[in-house]
């Protein structure tokens, strides 16, 4: 993610805090968003891992910049570690850098983790989290870059990638599709109003552990690097190849259209060791993507929405996992759909968090 300079349309980052502090803990991985005021537009990272955007709020004379990172939620005392050595915490809650040790530092936190890991972000580093809603916070989170970040927003298909133009005055309502451990369909008609409509317990999760015990790899990333070299039509049985390799054209179904996904391992005489993890991990992706993609275009048109936005993690901005979905909207929905994805994508969680300071200032 590049920094990109925004101008926030929605008063955000309006008190006189140095910085703030928010975190979503998920099942599978911790989002960290630190956000870091300046009296110019150039700030340090706290650390060069850290992806940054630059927020510029002239209404309020406000500076400041916006680090994202990310960790697996397994490797949480790296995560501690690395907030107490980047002193993240330090006025995270807009308190002054000289807190004493016996006072107590409030950090916005959203997600499950956020309940399961209070003590111990208590017992490591003093800090209580303050807990705000899962959902609240992904909408807002999703509100906010919607409104504020120039070239959010884009569409993917056919390798061609566009940014899309979203008219503040008719953003809503629209479908927010956030695909994480599992995935969570939000019908969003204005800030603060929504209903999640849906979901599946197909997701993110689903992806790296199925694809960690079938190939064995031991990370999202390597699973997903993985993909990039695998051919899934070795494992999915296509219609070509239950029509002699002819397209099912009465009912629009091409010849590389897939039918069953993992079909031919029924017909292999194969065992797992024969099949090449890249291949595994291909037609893995490619099953979970689709199905993503059509269940969410099934939703958004219960509801008659053409605006479907996807979000979270399993993405990664990872060309062929968007176009797999893209292809689905757009086969669903005869074209009448568009999926649309998120520069930000995994971040939306913890920038929800991060705007729920506003609430109390």
């Amino acid at each position: 993610m590049d920094p990109r300079e925004v101008q926030s349309q929605e008063n955000s980052h309006q008190n006189q805090s140095d910085s703030r502090l928010a975190i979503d803990i998920g099942g599978s991985l911790i989002k960290l968003v630190h956000f870091r005021r300046s009296a110019d537009s150039t700030v340090d990272s706290p650390n060069d891992s850290l992806a940054t955007l630059d927020v510029i709020d002239n209404d309020s004379a406000i500076k400041g910049r916006l680090h994202f990172a990310m960790f697996e939620t397994s490797k949480i005392n790296d995560f501690l570690e690395f907030i107490n050595s980047n002193k993240l915490h330090l006025n995270a809650g807009g308190r002054a850098n000289d807190v004493l040790p016996e006072e107590k530092v409030f950090v916005k936190a959203t997600g499950g983790g956020a309940y399961k890991f209070a003590n111990l972000f208590k017992e490591k580093l003093g800090i209580i989290l303050d807990k705000e809603d899962e959902m609240d916070c992904l909408v807002a989170g999703a509100n906010f870059l919607l409104k504020a970040v120039h070239q959010e927003a884009f569409t993917y298909m056919d390798e061609r990638k566009d940014f899309v133009q979203i008219d503040h005055n008719d953003l809503f309502p629209y479908l927010l599709v956030n695909i994480g451990s599992g995935v969570s369909m939000i019908k969003v008609d204005g800030d603060g109003k929504f209903e999640r409509v849906s979901g599946t317990n197909v997701g993110g999760g689903t992806f790296w552990g199925l694809g960690r015990l079938l190939t064995g790899c031991k990370s999202f990333d390597e699973l997903l690097e993985l993909s990039h070299r695998g051919n899934n039509r070795v494992i999915d049985t296509l219609v070509g190849d239950i029509y002699g390799g002819m397209d099912y054209s009465k009912i629009g179904l091409s010849a590389t259209t897939i039918a069953s996904s993992f079909g031919k391992a029924i017909s292999d005489n194969k065992e797992l060791e024969d099949y090449k993890p890249e291949d595994i991990s291909r037609s893995l992706l490619r099953m979970i993507s689709n199905n993503i993609g059509q269940i969410s275009y099934l939703n958004a048109l219960r509801f008659g929405l053409k605006r479907i936005f996807f979000g979270g993690f399993f993405i990664r901005g990872q060309e062929y996992t968007m176009d797999t979905i893209s292809v689905a909207v757009h086969f669903w929905s005869k074209g009448e759909a568009k999926a649309m994805f998120l520069r930000h994508e995994g971040f939306l969680g913890a920038l929800g968090a991060l705007m729920s300071y506003e609430k109390q200032s």
